[in-house]
C-alpha cells in the first residue's frame, strides 16, 4: 500500500490553493523544509513570511494579517505551535475569532528520534480547551488535501494536526471531506472503533484481525475532533462498546471527546488506545508505536477486553 506523509500532502495542497486564492499568506518558524511550506515560499515569496524561531511572534503576526483580510496559514512543529505559542493562539487568534489556520506538523510520538521534548502528546487537548477553535486530524494524504481546502473556506481559527512519517493512503479521489463529519469505513455489530489520524489505518488492520476471529466491528475515521460528530458517536454506541484510538494522550484528546459525547447521549462501555499519561522518548517511529502500544494488535486486544466486559454485564 502506498504511503505518503500528511505533511507532504499539506505542502502540495497549500501550493495549489495559493495558485487559486491570492488572499492566502503563509508563515513559518524556520522549519519550512520540514513543514513543506517551502513549496509555497518558492512560488509565492511575496506572500510567505519566514519568522525565524519565534513561534509566539508568528502567531501574533498571523492574527494581524488575518485582521487585514488575509487567510493566514501558520506552520511549525506541533509541540511549538500549541505549547510555546498557546497564549497567542488563545488571545490573539481564538478570542477575536480571526481567520488563522494553525497547521502543525511532526505531531505525536512518530516524530521519532527527536525525543520527548519534541513529541506533542497533549496538543489536541490544549487546542480543544480553547473556545472558537476547530480541530482537524486527517488520516491520509487524500483527506489532508481535501481538509486543507475545507479549512481555507471555513471562517475562523483551525488547528490542523499533521505527521512526519508516511502513512497508508486510505481514500481515493472521490472522498469528500466535511468539517464536523466522521466517515464510517467499516460496518460491524459487536463493537465500534473510532480512530483519528495515523491510527485509522491501524484500526482497519485490527478489524481484519478480529474478523478472522469471528468478531465484527465498525471502524470510524473521526477526522474532526472539534466540533465532534455526535451522531456518529451515537451510532457507534448502538453496538454497546466503543474503543477510541489516537496517537495522543488518552487524556483530553479523541478519547475524552468521544466519552463526553457518549456519556451525554448514549452511554456504553468504552476502552481507550492511546498514550498513557506519559511523555515520549527517543526511538524510531515503529519502535515507539510498539512500546506505547499503538498497534493493530493493541486495538484488537482492547476490543476483546471491552467485549469481555460487555458479555459479563
Amino acid at each position: 500500500m502506498q504511503k505518503i506523509a500528511t505533511r507532504d500532502a499539506y505542502g502540495k495542497a497549500l501550493l495549489e490553493l495559493g495558485r487559486r486564492y491570492e488572499n492566502i499568506v503563509v508563515l513559518d518558524a524556520d522549519l519550512s523544509k520540514s513543514t513543506k511550506t517551502e513549496l509555497f515560499a518558492k512560488e509565492f515569496p511575496e506572500r510567505f513570511f519566514q519568522m525565524g524561531i519565534a513561534e509566539q511572534d508568528m502567531m501574533a503576526t498571523a492574527a494581524g494579517l488575518a485582521f487585514c483580510g488575509k487567510v493566514a496559514f501558520a506552520s511549525t512543529f506541533a509541540i511549538f505551535a500549541t505549547g510555546r505559542a498557546f497564549e497567542q493562539i488563545r488571545n490573539s487568534i481564538c478570542y477575536p475569532k480571526v481567520n488563522v489556520k494553525v497547521c502543525a506538523t511532526h505531531a505525536g510520538i512518530t516524530v521519532g528520534e527527536d525525543g520527548g521534548s519534541h513529541q506533542s502528546v497533549e496538543d489536541i487537548a490544549l487546542m480543544r480547551s480553547i473556545p472558537n477553535m476547530t480541530i482537524v486530524v486527517p488520516a491520509d494524504a487524500v483527506s489532508t488535501e481535501k481538509a486543507v481546502e475545507a479549512i481555507y473556506k471555513h471562517q475562523g481559527p483551525v488547528y490542523l494536526r499533521l505527521g512526519r512519517p508516511g502513512v497508508p493512503v486510505i481514500y481515493d479521489d472521490k472522498y469528500q471531506f466535511e468539517i464536523g463529519k466522521a466517515t464510517k469505513l467499516k460496518d460491524g455489530s459487536d463493537a465500534a472503533v473510532i480512530a483519528t489520524g495515523i491510527m485509522v489505518s491501524l484500526a482497519l488492520d485490527a478489524a481484519e484481525m478480529l474478523r478472522e476471529e469471528g468478531v465484527s466491528i465498525q471502524v470510524w475515521d473521526m477526522s474532526t475532533i472539534k466540533p465532534l460528530d455526535v451522531e456518529a458517536v451515537k451510532e457507534a454506541a448502538k453496538t454497546g462498546a466503543i474503543i477510541t484510538a489516537e496517537e495522543h494522550s488518552i487524556i483530553g484528546g479523541l478519547g475524552g471527546a468521544v466519552a463526553e459525547a457518549a456519556a451525554a447521549n448514549s452511554p456504553c462501555l468504552m476502552g481507550f488506545v492511546g498514550i498513557e499519561d506519559t511523555f515520549g522518548e527517543s526511538g524510531t517511529p515503529n519502535e515507539l508505536m510498539e512500546k506505547y502500544k499503538l498497534t493493530p494488535e493493541s486495538i484488537r486486544d482492547k476490543v476483546k477486553e471491552i467485549l469481555a466486559k460487555k458479555s459479563s454485564s
